[in-house]
């Protein structure tokens, strides 16, 4: 039961802590509802008026059944909660609902009578005993009676819909489902400062609301001294303590239904002959603190601004348990890092690949300052099959040290340069360019290897692929070959391909590959231009770049917008790169010619680059016929990349009628 106690500790240390003041962790008994309506009373529960909440996250007092009911099962909540539970007269105007008031006004009036009282629980029990609050609120404006006094349940489709009808499910609508939290004033009040600050905008969380931690403790402690089923907590390993039979839900979001933990076989076919009740308790015994601990630990580090990847029904969340800032596996470099721009993003030559090994080992050192040698890191995976269930498909825990350096492998071996064109909100053509150095994402490697319109119809195929490059990322395994395979083969289908969707993906496609061979011990490739490497899948993407580089020139010149001949080809140029490498030459003639009329000097040079290319193939290594490995890819993007640049060019041949000789390849 790792996972179990390393989300109490978890919550032990950071609950409370100052760095998570933003963000705290709620207390145990406590869960977040979306309220929908504030009703504002004083301290001898007068209303003084109520306001509509625009879709706030608030921390309601639940007890174990509350916390995880479900719409048929009638277990109040003991303070916040639908009108159909807080209004004696919900009956009086048409609610089309069971009222369910005689078992709230008895949970809260339980509390009220006990030594564990609060006055602000006594407020508001004093104001739902007076049975008026549907009245105040359809005087208030909050809620709508038609002309019989009858709660509304439609509204006309020519008028403007009212904010509580916005708010509300529109399938079955029914004003009683809307959630009611109080605000309750009283003379110097402590409190009243925390909810001056929160509604000032100064960081206190809203899910407090009113901020009164005396209320909270209060609650905490009467629901506490109704619990009386007591035993051997196999989490936390205390014994007499209360034990929970009920474990929340609504890990991964609000109104997820799914359970971490649940044993509620009613039919007794589980536990049938292993056990002599049909219960579970006998099989395994956790407390209600430890378990009230742990997922309200889990539910903050998911939806709490912490470090998570969700995917539908699949999350992704590491997190250290001291709180400590780690890096996210899941994000980019230039997400993560901020590896953009200067002159080494562009260049494809030099030392590109040192300058970045020297920045990522800055930055991961930033964060090994920061983490202790002995922090705790874990990296946890959920899923559900079904709605009910929920289910751990990975889990791994580290060493500080050994974290960061898993991270480093990954960053310094999958990187490459990237090209990440963004659509900007709101237009049809334009694109931000986010070019950078470093390892793609996960989420990014799923889309490359089967297409963005596959993996959004397939979230099957989503799922499997981030739980299978999991593995690869914190623990080192291998890059699966057929997700390396599958992305070259998307880019060398090129010309189905928009142009910024290739971009990204070829710039995937040759990290993917120069990580795997690095993994397989089969070399290591520079993130730059390497002339002097002459392995025949290498040149032959060189020369492909050089045969695109040609005719894009010819096609400027005569301010024409086509695919080149080298674009069309290249899937066929992999397969067969010798005989489709003579017919793209016979391409080129026309373009050659054009290029050479206007700046044949710039022709000349590229021809005598080219020819040295040829000097480098060995043997029959260009008469191979063979199909070409993902290798050659990593030739072209360098190549390509250098022939874009512009420069002075020393020692061109010049010509009277030369123009645009100062380009160079």
């Amino acid at each position: 039961m790792g996972w179990l106690q390393k989300l109490i500790e978890t919550y032990d240390l950071c609950a409370g802590a100052e760095q998570f003041a933003l963000n705290p962790l709620p207390p145990i008994s406590h869960t977040p509802k979306q309220a929908h309506i504030e009703i504002v009373i004083d301290e001898h529960g007068n209303f003084q008026r109520s306001h509509i909440l625009q879709k706030e996250q608030t921390l309601i007092a639940a007890t174990e059944a509350s916390a995880g009911r479900t719409s048929t099962a009638k277990r109040p909540h003991p303070l916040c909660d639908k009108i159909q539970y807080v209004a004696a007269d919900y009956p009086n105007y048409g609610g089309a609902k069971p009222s369910l008031y005689a078992e709230y006004s008895e949970q809260l009036t339980a509390w009220c009578a006990s030594p564990f009282a609060h006055p602000k629980a006594q407020a508001v029990l004093d104001y739902v005993r007076r049975g008026t609050v549907v009245a105040d609120l359809v005087k208030a404006q909050i809620l709508y009676l038609d002309s019989n006094g009858i709660l509304v349940t439609q509204w006309p489709t020519d008028v403007p819909k009212p904010d509580i009808f916005r708010l509300l499910p529109a399938a079955k609508f029914d004003q009683g489902d809307a959630f009611i939290r109080w605000e309750v004033k009283i003379s110097d009040d402590p409190a009243l400062t925390t909810v001056a600050h929160y509604r000032a905008g100064n960081g206190t969380n809203p899910m407090m609301v009113a901020g009164d931690p005396g209320l909270q403790s209060a609650w905490i402690r009467f629901n506490a001294s109704l619990m009386e089923v007591k035993g051997l907590c196999m989490a936390s390993g205390e014994a007499d303590v209360a034990l929970a039979s009920n474990h929340p839900k609504g890990l991964r979001r609000p109104g997820d239904g799914a359970k971490l933990i649940s044993a509620n076989d009613v039919s007794g076919f589980t536990f049938r002959g292993r056990f002599t009740d049909k219960t579970g308790d006998q099989a395994c015994t956790i407390g209600y603190e430890a378990s009230q601990k742990v997922h309200l630990a889990l539910r903050w580090l998911i939806s709490g601004r912490r470090q998570a990847y969700s995917n539908g029904d699949q999350v992704v969340v590491s997190w250290s348990v001291g709180g400590q800032e780690i890096p996210d596996p899941f994000a980019d470099p230039f997400t993560l890092f901020g590896f953009i721009g200067g002159p080494t993003v562009t260049a494809y030559e030099g030392d590109v690949g040192q300058s970045y090994a020297q920045a990522l080992k800055r930055k991961i050192e930033g964060y090994r300052s920061r983490l202790p040698l002995s922090a705790s890191i874990i990296v946890m995976a959920l899923d559900s099959a079904t709605k009910g269930r929920l289910s751990i498909t990975f889990y791994r825990e580290f060493g500080g040290a050994e974290f960061l350096e898993r991270i480093e492998s990954w960053h310094e071996r999958f990187a490459w340069h990237q090209n990440f064109s963004e659509k900007m909100k709101g237009s049809k053509r334009r694109f931000i360019d986010r070019k950078f150095f470093g390892a793609p994402a996960p989420r990014d490697i799923a889309n490359a290897a089967y297409g963005l319109g596959v993996i959004e119809r397939d979230e099957r195929l989503r799922k499997a692929t981030i739980e299978r490059l999991l593995p690869c990322l914190v623990d080192g395994q291998p890059m699966p070959r057929d997700i390396v395979e599958a992305t070259f083969r998307r880019v060398i289908h090129r010309v189905g391909m928009t142009v910024w969707d290739w971009e990204k993906t070829l710039g995937i496609a040759c990290a993917l590959f120069r990580g795997y061979e690095h993994q397989q011990n089969r070399g290591n490739y520079a993130m730059a231009l390497e002339c002097e490497r002459n392995t025949r899948d290498y040149l032959f993407g060189r020369l492909l770049a050089y045969a695109e580089r040609i005719e894009e020139r010819a096609l400027s010149l005569a301010k024409e917008e086509r695919d080149t001949h080298a674009a069309k080809l290249m899937q066929r140029f992999a397969d067969r790169p010798s005989s489709t490498w003579r017919q793209i030459e016979m391409l080129l003639g026309p373009s050659k010619s054009r290029v050479r009329s206007r700046s044949p000097g710039y022709l000349y040079q590229l021809e005598q680059q080219i020819d040295q290319i040829f000097i480098k193939f060995q043997g029959d290594d260009f008469t191979d016929d063979r199909k070409l490995t993902a290798e050659f890819l990593l030739g072209y993007h360098c190549q390509r990349a250098k022939l874009n640049q512009r420069k002075p060019v020393a020692n061109a041949p010049k010509t009277p009628d030369a123009s645009n000789e100062d380009e160079t390849p």
